[in-house]
This record gives structure tokens, sequence and C-alpha cells, in this order.
């Protein structure tokens, strides 16, 4: 039994604890949050009674093995770093911290405190993401790879009637690079590893953030295209190509249907169901982990966390996104 902590009392959260709760291993035994009252009402829901809102306590408390962290993205790096340091395993959000120098800090604390340390990014341990990559060699080789997620954020539409939401600050380290964007960027990490060159282009809205953008990143023999957006809509797919064929997926941010579509129109549905809520199969990874006695993931790995990070320093570079985090 890992006896779990949780930081963040929001939606991501709840389904996180719905998810989890499949998992026998998984025992949900404290909350924190900055205020007694959000924080009971949110324990009370899930049926635990420890709350802190005082994170030295919380960081050091004797009753968590492991903490899941959704806090806002600028938290992250210091957060789980203090949590690393009274050894505790941590499972933190996407995207893992508000820069690569940060994500850096955190894998030589995850690796001095002797505990894992995992980016809570759901889709690359799907049913769907497996089958993609089951099926990759059928296509021969690969000569493009498209990633597509753009969703219209209701945040957006108090943004333009003058109320800045956290979605849209900066100084929580966000954007549409950061929220939507990271989805498209990681799986290509974990298929095809780091790129040779980056190139952005997109909208910086007034407060500074990112509203959508497009990135083409090259390979030896191969490029990948990502556009991502938090101000426009796209029904569009996401696609793997190669020279027989091509593997199409209906959302990148959780693949479920998912399409082998031969040179010539011959298909086959390689879909493959989700049997469990998707954040599951993430913490189950996570669990087994910490059963195994490993320190980091083969497929959310250390290097992978770094690599995608650091294409998106690149991309905000380009871009001229910058976060108060990135001059500490």
């Amino acid at each position: 039994m890992i006896r779990f902590g949780v930081i963040g009392t929001n939606w991501i959260t709840d389904a996180f604890l719905k998810a989890a709760g499949d998992l026998e291993e998984f025992k949900l035994n404290a909350v924190y949050s900055r205020t007694e009252e959000k924080g009971r009402e949110f324990a009370e829901k899930h049926g635990v009674s420890t709350v802190y809102t005082d994170y030295d306590e919380f960081a050091s408390s004797d009753l968590i093995d492991a903490v899941y962290v959704a806090s806002p993205n600028s938290f992250h790096a210091r957060q789980v770093i203090e949590l690393m340091n009274h050894g505790k395993h941590v499972l933190c959000e996407k995207p893992l911290a508000s820069n690569a120098h940060e994500i850096k800090e955190m894998i030589e604390s995850a690796k001095a405190n002797n505990v894992v340390m995992m980016e809570a990014m759901k889709s690359t341990f799907l049913p769907g993401f497996k089958a993609i990559r089951e099926h990759l060699s059928e296509i021969e080789t690969i000569r493009r790879y498209v990633g597509n997620y753009c969703q219209y954020s209701s945040r957006y539409d108090a943004y333009k009637e003058g109320m800045i939401l956290n979605a849209f600050k900066p100084e929580f380290s966000n954007g549409a690079l950061m929220d939507l964007g990271t989805y498209c960027i990681y799986p290509l990490v974990v298929l095809f590893g780091r790129p040779k060159s980056v190139k952005a282009s997109g909208i910086k809205l007034e407060t500074g953030v990112d509203g959508e953008g497009s990135i083409l990143l090259t390979y030896d023999t191969m490029e990948a295209v990502v556009t991502y957006s938090k101000i426009t809509d796209s029904s569009l797919p996401s696609e793997i190509q190669g020279e027989k064929g091509s593997i199409v997926i209906d959302r990148i941010h959780t693949p479920e249907k998912v399409e082998l579509r031969y040179r010539g129109g011959e298909s086959r549905n390689i879909s493959a169901s989700l049997e469990h809520e998707p954040m599951y199969y993430e913490t189950k990874e996570f669990i087994s982990l910490i059963q195994q006695g490993k320190l980091e993931s083969d497929i959310n790995s250390h290097d992978n966390s770094l690599a995608v990070m650091e294409i998106m320093d690149e991309v905000r570079s380009q871009l001229g996104v910058v976060y108060p985090n990135d001059r500490k």
C-alpha cells in the first residue's frame, strides 16, 4: 500500500483520485491546501481527515509515502524538491517545471534522495499509445509526425472581457504551449528522441503568454509539425506518416481511436479502448516504480521530461515568452 498526499484541490486532482481509486495499492492519506476551508472541503469529499496548510509539515509528514502535485506550474520545482528532500516520491503534473534549469535541479534532488520522480503525462501510458508504438514499423520509414491540439479555452472569453485568469498569467508559467503544446511534444520525444532543430512561430497575448503556436522540428530523416492553441478550436487529428502508410490518431492528448492507413487505400483499426480512467495508467506506472525500487520510468523518464522542456524553452525563446521563474 502506497500512502498518498495530494497538492491541489481542483478538477485535475479530482480526476486523479477517481482514476487512482481503481488501484488496490493506492491510499489517500492527506491533503495540502493553502486554505483550511478549501482543504477540509476537498478532504471530506474524498474521505480523508488529515489536512495540512503548512507546507513544511506536509512535506515532512510520516503519514505519506508519495505525493501527487497539481499546483500551478511555477510552484512545481520548489514544492517537488522539498518533498523529495523529505524522502517523498513525487508524481508531478505536466509540465514538470517552468524551464529546463528547474528540471535539472529536480533530477539532481531525486537522485540524491533516492526517490521516484515522474511527470504525470498520461498519454504515453495509454493503451492507444502502446498500439501506436507496436504498429509503427508497419508504415516503414517515418517521414513526418503531425501533432495537433487546439482547444478554445473558456478562460479566453474572460480574458477578452478584461478578466485575466491563471491560465493566461506568466507568473504561473502558463500559456498554450505549457498547457496543450506539451501533449504534442511529449509523444514525439518518446517515439523519436530529441530533434536536431526547432523553429517556432505563434501569437503572444498582451499578458506575455502565448495563445497559440506552430513548431517545425527536424530530425535526420524526418520532420515534425506541432500546432497548438487555447484561442481557437480544431477538429483535425494527429498523424504519423511513413513511406508505406500512416497512423491517424484521433486525440493526441488521449489517443483512443487509432487507424492504420496503408498507401493505396487499405486501412485497419488498431484502436485500444480505455478500461479505466485515463490517469489510472500513469498512476499504476508510478506505484509500480516505487514497489520495484526503480527511480524513474523508462517511458516518462527524466531525460524525456528534460528534452521536452528544452524544446519548450527554445520555443518560448523564439516567441519572446518569458516567465518570472526564468530569472531565478
